[in-house]
């Protein structure tokens, strides 16, 4: 059966969003060419960041400067390769990269294309805590830890957790059945890409079916929870703000 006309699972509201593959629209952005890019969160939401989705059709690629914003990509599918400090890194499946403020950055696809997912925010510098340097890395290199000793629910944090980085994004997975052990309430802003499976995420007091592909931005001391169901296990990667005053 199709979609009923005219429905969708998609919700824009201003404490959380969450969106739905058969709902992106395209937008052109300089520096990318051959490719479709998806702005999934951006400050026209109210977000103080950008998550976007880039899909790298053949000869895909882009080029331009980080400037004052640091990037954060991690290689949904496909292969290809970056270049930063005018070193070439290949890029799979699972690969990732920080990349610091003020770098030349160029991506380029393969001809099988792919899919990235980005990260953008704007750094901010902390006295005495030094620059972080770029990272170039693997999901598999980082095993996942049970989350407040729960076997079923494993984070792998992706970053290094010092003073010089201003962001983090980890790789949370469920086997079916788990959950996040409380409704969570903080003041870190979330953006979140679910990776396979599927669930039910509390939104503030709201209820949403999500599952692979599903997009959502959480605002700071938006409640949130996680169920993992069905007969696979559930993961997202989330971005999350940390280290810095919030004044």
């Amino acid at each position: 059966m199709t979609e009923l006309f005219g429905a969708t699972r998609n919700v824009v509201k201003d404490r959380y969003a969450l969106l739905t593959p058969s709902g992106f629209v395209p937008s052109f952005l300089p520096g990318w060419e051959n490719v479709t890019c998806n702005v999934l969160i951006s400050p026209a939401m109210g977000a103080r960041f950008c998550q976007l989705l880039i899909t790298l059709n053949k000869d895909g690629q882009g080029r331009g400067n980080t400037g004052k914003t640091e990037f954060f990509v991690y290689v949904i599918e496909g292969t290809g390769s970056v270049i930063v400090d005018e070193k070439k890194h290949r890029l799979e499946a699972g690969s990732y990269a920080y990349i610091p403020a003020g770098k030349d950055i160029h991506f380029q696809g393969t001809g099988n294309g792919g899919k990235l997912l980005i990260f953008q925010k704007e750094y901010e510098p902390l006295a005495g805590a030094g620059k972080p340097e770029a990272i170039f890395a693997h999901e598999r290199e980082v095993k996942g830890q049970p989350f407040l000793g729960n076997e079923d629910a494993r984070l792998q944090v992706l970053l290094y957790d010092t003073p010089a980085f201003d962001m983090a994004v980890n790789i949370f997975t469920y086997q079916p059945g788990a959950t996040l052990p409380f409704v969570e309430t903080h003041v870190m802003e979330h953006g979140l890409l679910m990776l396979q499976g599927q669930g039910v995420y509390r939104l503030d007091a709201d209820y949403h079916p999500v599952q692979a592909g599903d997009v959502i931005w959480m605002a700071p001391y938006c409640p949130q929870w996680f169920v993992a169901m069905g007969k696979t296990p559930a993961s997202y990667i989330y971005y999350k703000d940390v280290n810095r005053d919030p004044m």
